[in-house]
């Protein structure tokens, strides 16, 4: 039994109908690594993600989570173990203030059922503060409509990493963000292994990979082409693999 890894996928396969969306797929997420997988459209990135976050289950193979064998068919499995996504629309609500942001449907209350509104602000400021540090956030009350979409990016990470998520999937986190916002938001994936956290970050933009990744997996036509460690590596060879794969 494997137990080093975060997550490991044995010859997993997803089908729609008579298309092959992941073929035979072997790949793994050490932990406390940042595993940047990458690919053309139609490589089957995005279908991972949804695999593993447990919205379209595998046809076939095997997901292990910490050692143990899971089974990722809905959302909520996949957050019972730990694994959190974060895409690129942020999954936030834009009418709620940041704080009901962080805690939303995992509320602190007291004994009689009120909220603890005060602590939840406490913490919410903390994390962002501590973790995030992207300027702008200066209370726990600003609407996230107001926030860029840097900001926004940094209030759903900061929400996983505070929840225990031991599993961070990052669905092209950056590919709306300004260059400001977007080498801000790598530093702080990049921190997360002091955190205790893995990520898989699927991007188009091998710069940004390269930059926080500590390996490389490429993708094409559903199957894995390509698994390297950064220092056995550089961008363009990553380039020429994604581009001739």
């Amino acid at each position: 039994m494997t137990t080093n890894h975060a997550i490991e996928i044995r010859g997993v396969t997803k089908r729609y109908g008579n298309l092959d969306a992941l073929r035979g797929v072997d790949m793994h997420l050490g932990r406390n690594e940042i595993v940047g997988l990458l690919g053309d459209n139609g490589a089957g990135k995005s279908t991972l993600v949804k695999l593993l976050s447990g919205i379209n289950p595998p046809t076939s193979g095997e997901i292990r989570v910490n050692g143990q064998a899971a089974s990722l068919n809905t959302r909520h499995d996949a957050e019972a173990l730990g694994i959190e996504t974060i895409y690129q629309d942020m999954a936030v609500v834009e009418d709620m203030e940041i704080w009901r942001n962080m805690f939303l449907g995992r509320e602190l209350r007291d004994r009689f059922g009120f909220l603890r509104e005060r602590e939840m602000r406490d913490i919410t400021m903390r994390e962002l503060s501590s973790g995030v540090d992207i300027s702008g956030i200066d209370s726990p009350d600003q609407m996230l409509s107001a926030l860029s979409g840097g900001q926004k990016q940094a209030v759903a990470i900061a929400r996983a990493v505070h929840f225990r998520r031991s599993i961070l999937l990052l669905d092209e986190p950056t590919s709306a963000l300004s260059v400001r916002e977007t080498n801000k938001l790598l530093d702080y994936i990049g921190s997360l292994r002091e955190r205790g956290t893995s990520a898989i970050f699927v991007t188009h933009n091998i710069y940004h990979a390269y930059n926080i990744c500590d390996r490389f997996v490429v993708m094409s036509h559903g199957r894995k082409v390509h698994d390297v460690l950064k220092a056995d590596t550089s961008v363009q060879s990553l380039t020429e693999k994604v581009i001739n794969s």
